[in-house]
């Protein structure tokens, strides 16, 4: 598929999607989603083992580009929720089971459901003049794309309210110190920052690192007992990979393992 909005590439284990829409600061319109849905897609088909997902030019994500929605015939209104049935709830719940690890390497503004996009990643790393805006109190709207769950699982509900309902900009310093995201660098560092980490997890035990996140993402909804027979079950099926033996045998030999993903 030949892409017009977005960038993608598969290297050295890395998968890089890119927004490519700079002039619109890289917000959703419907061929953005269809060519991001492709794009996941051939991810979990291919031999990545990593995904870093940023945007091209000054800005992150927008979210969506509000000149590009349908509009409804009921008094120029338009139905939002459709549009979030459609394409953002089946891109958020993706990022989240995508069978590989994901960086959001955010290097500018993240806003509306483009801040959704990055929290959705396992990591966000931030350039130091990025930011994060909960925009959708200045058009009345609720936050979506999965703001309302992770917001007060990241910063609790007192931060999470402040920022859903005053819809102020979060410098990346501030959302690093609040626990919002995993780090913030300087801007001079980032791109660097951001290749030792995809490097980092691209060597990495994947299947273990998949789990993980499975684990964690859901330990909020089970009891302890019931958490705890996750990570038997989880244990028990990790035991038997190739990453597994290979981990144990690096720590024998005192080298560092050579993962192979499976």
């Amino acid at each position: 598929m030949s892409y017009q909005t977005i960038l993608f590439d598969e290297r050295g284990g890395i998968a890089r999607l890119t927004l490519n829409r700079p002039e619109r600061l890289n917000s959703f319109n419907g061929e953005m989603h269809g060519e991001v849905r492709d794009a996941l897609g051939r991810l979990a088909r291919g031999a990545a083992r990593v995904l870093v997902l940023t945007g091209a030019g000054r800005g992150f994500c927008a979210g969506q580009d509000l000149g590009d929605r349908q509009v409804a015939a009921d008094g120029g209104r338009a139905d939002l929720g459709e549009s979030i049935e459609r394409n953002y709830k089946p891109l958020v719940l993706a990022l989240t089971r995508l069978p590989v690890p994901t960086i959001a390497a955010v290097n500018g503004v993240a806003a509306g459901a483009g801040a959704s996009l990055a929290l959705a990643c396992d990591l966000v790393l931030a350039a130091k003049s990025a930011s994060f805006i909960q925009a959708f109190s200045k058009l009345g709207l609720v936050p979506d794309s999965g703001a309302t769950w992770f917001l007060p699982r990241l910063v609790g509900t007192a931060r999470a309210l402040g920022l859903a309902m005053l819809g102020e900009r979060l410098a990346a310093e501030d959302a690093a110190r609040w626990g919002l995201i995993w780090r913030c660098v300087d801007d001079a560092e980032f791109p660097a920052a951001v290749e030792h980490l995809a490097g980092a997890l691209a060597a990495a035990a994947t299947r273990g690192l998949v789990r993980t996140r499975e684990a964690i993402l859901g330990a909020a909804s089970r009891t302890l007992a019931a958490q705890l027979d996750v990570e038997r079950d989880f244990q028990r099926e990790l035991g038997y990979t190739d990453d597994y033996a290979e981990g144990v045998a690096a720590f024998a030999a005192k080298r560092a393992p050579q993962f192979s993903g499976r």
